[in-house]
C-alpha cells in the first residue's frame, strides 16, 4: 500500500499565509535597508560637512539602526527555516510506518487479494 498525503484546504490556506507574510515582512527589511543605506550615505555628508558631536551620534545611532536590521533580517529567515522544518517533522509524523494486520491469515489473503487480484501462497515449506 502506498501512503498518501491528505492535505486540508485550511493547511493549504495557511501555508501560503505564513509564505506570503514571510515574503512581505523580508520585503519590507529590503526596503528599510536600501533606505537606510541612502539615508547613512546622507548623514555622513552632514556630519562630515557640519562637525558637529551631534551629527556624529546620529550617524552612529544610524549604523547600529542598520546593523540591527541585518540581524533582524537573519533572524527572520531562521525563523522561516525553522517553522519548514516543524511542518516536514508534522507531515513525517502523519506517515504511517508499520501496519499491523490483525486476523486469520486466510482473511489477509482474501484483503490482499481484494488488492491485488492475485492470491499468496503463505503454507510454510519444510527446507529439512
Amino acid at each position: 500500500m502506498t501512503d498518501k498525503k491528505i492535505v486540508s484546504l485550511k493547511d493549504k490556506q495557511r501555508e501560503k499565509n505564513i509564505d506570503d507574510d514571510y515574503k512581505y515582512a523580508r520585503a519590507n527589511y529590503y526596503e528599510l535597508l536600501e533606505r537606510g543605506k541612502e539615508s547613512l550615505d546622507l548623514m555622513i555628508e552632514v556630519a562630515r560637512e557640519s562637525e558637529h558631536p551631534r551629527a556624529f551620534e546620529v550617524l552612529s545611532n544610524m549604523m547600529k539602526q542598520m546593523a540591527d536590521i541585518n540581524d533582524k533580517l537573519m533572524d527572520h529567515n531562521k525563523k522561516e527555516k525553522e517553522l519548514s522544518q516543524a511542518q516536514k517533522q508534522e507531515e513525517v509524523k502523519k506517515m504511517t510506518q508499520n501496519n499491523i494486520f490483525l486476523g486469520s491469515t486466510s482473511e489477509l489473503q482474501k484483503f490482499l487479494k481484494k488488492n491485488n487480484q492475485e492470491e499468496i501462497d503463505v503454507t510454510p515449506t519444510n527446507t529439512e
